[in-house]
């Protein structure tokens, strides 16, 4: 598994300062008043930072803007990396700041300067992820990363300060990693297996094969991997950091290992990307593995249906009628709308076995939600509008894009079935809505639900602010500050 890079936290050290052979990074403020950590590499190069302070290079940088010094006098360091940032900076600029130290990082170690510890945890967090890469099939040699120093006025503080944080970037790793595999290794068994390993860090995980789901009559998950020879898995890991009696948050994640649209098959072009259309899997157990790892104070259950999606002679047809574990009856209009078979039964059983708290599913479910918002935004749907507010704003506390969008009678009606109390698509109009509409069939009219459709933030083709192309890890980091400000003493 990919960790983030290690980062440590120490006291100031002039001499160290001086002999660090690697990169140095010193934080500036935006009004060019240099802290004590500024003004002891000032004096090293002999007034050099002060006079590039003073320069127009430095006035025309912005917040979390990095610029380079190539080999510093009176330092053996290889750069003098200047970060712009004001005294109190917003946090997606801090983060900015740790991103662009990261890219010109290229695997050297990085001696961070800063006083404010609040200021060095978020850019030392925006190093760390956007410092990920996935290797693990590269057969040449990868340079390792280099750990980061970190020195502070207060390092014991900023160490604790750090931890949580660290703890979200390892669940985001976890995230990427997953959606990074691809699907002759991340097998529905293989998924089940990296999940049960969690235990080892404190979380409950439970796995039911196919013969308990069949028991538990969830027909409409069972019907999407019938057509493969993976088995079909619902994996349900447990946090108990609360009190004993509280009823859990519930986070239910798509896990389709592979999609190949099943009997309704997809064009061959771009069927590759299918690897990732377990994503919503992935980021419920990314944020299962930070809550463990943070030990947080509160009661979550992750639950993911393991499934993949293929043709054959013994797949589910368009036209076929499933049962679902709530009763109802489907008509499969579409193979290709399978997210939302697996995500029926799954929500169903979390409600009926939990009765939990809060309900948010995740899945990269419609291609439509990206026609929509494209890759800046998840889509959000949601029953009680308190519950959404809390989430979105969480989501825009962590710069992750989200978006509210529609519900109502008109769509839930592109729904009905002539032969079945449902069928699984409307047609292409208001898609990503009609399969909400689907979703909410399945949530019980108590129970505070949320919907996220991560079909266009999961993976994407170009760097982002915090990640390189590929895998995001979307979803983790909003979703435990939800856990975190709203399920927590």
């Amino acid at each position: 598994m990919t960790t983030p890079v290690s980062i440590r936290f120490q006291a100031t050290d002039l001499d160290q300062i001086a002999t660090t052979e690697g990169r140095v990074a010193v934080i500036v403020d935006a009004e060019g008043k240099l802290d004590p950590a500024a003004r002891r590499v000032n004096r090293l190069t002999k007034g050099a930072l002060e006079r590039f302070v003073g320069s127009d290079k430095f006035s025309k940088m912005k917040d979390g803007d990095v610029t380079t010094l190539a080999c510093p006098v009176g330092m053996a360091a290889e750069a003098l990396d200047v970060v712009r940032l004001s005294r109190r900076p917003a946090l997606d600029d801090a983060r900015k700041a740790g991103a662009a130290l990261a890219k010109v990082k290229d695997g050297a170690a990085v001696l961070l300067l800063a006083g404010n510890v609040q200021k060095v945890v978020e850019i030392a967090l925006g190093l760390v992820m956007r410092v990920y890469a996935f290797t693990d099939h590269k057969t040449s040699e990868t340079k390792p990363q280099a750990g980061v120093v970190v020195m502070a006025t207060k390092p014991e503080e900023a160490a604790e300060a750090a931890a949580p944080m660290l703890a979200v970037a390892e669940g985001v790793f976890f995230t990427r990693d997953l959606v990074s595999e691809p699907a002759n290794v991340l097998t529905t068994t293989e998924f089940s297996n990296r999940l049960e390993a969690m235990r080892d860090l404190g979380l409950e995980v439970e796995v039911l094969d196919e013969p308990a789901l069949e028991k538990l009559g969830m027909g409409s998950l069972l019907c999407v991997g019938q057509g493969s020879d993976s088995p079909s898995k619902v994996v349900v890991m447990q946090w108990k950091g609360g009190a004993a009696d509280a009823a859990p948050l519930a986070l239910v994640g798509k896990g389709v290992v592979f999609d190949t649209g099943g009997i309704s098959i997809k064009p061959a072009a771009g069927m590759e990307d299918m690897t990732m259309d377990m994503g919503g899997a992935g980021v419920v157990a990314g944020v299962m593995r930070a809550l463990a790892l943070r030990k947080a104070k509160a009661n979550v259950v992750g639950l993911v249906g393991l499934v993949e999606n293929m043709p054959s002679g013994n797949a589910t047809r368009p036209g076929d009628v499933v049962k679902s574990m709530k009763g109802d009856t489907i008509e499969v209009i579409n193979t290709d709308a399978e997210g939302r078979l697996v995500l029926a039964d799954v929500l169903w059983y979390a409600q009926e076995r939990f009765a939990p708290t809060g309900m948010i599913d995740l899945a990269t479910l419609t291609g439509a939600i990206i026609v929509g918002l494209g890759h800046e935004n998840a889509g959000v749907f949601s029953n009680n509008d308190d519950f959404c507010k809390s989430f979105l704003k969480a989501a825009q506390a962590e710069g992750e894009g989200a978006w509210r969008m529609p519900l109502g009678q008109a769509y839930d009606d592109k729904i009905k079935s002539e032969i079945a109390d449902i069928k699984n698509t409307g047609g292409r109009d208001a898609g990503s809505i009609t399969a909400a509409q689907f979703l909410q069939r399945f949530v019980k009219p108590d129970t505070p639900w949320i919907h996220l459709d991560i079909a266009g933030v999961a993976s994407v083709k170009a760097d982002t602010a915090l990640a390189p192309k590929g895998a995001t890890g979307w979803g983790v980091m909003a979703l435990n500050r939800l856990i975190a400000d709203g399920y927590e003493g």
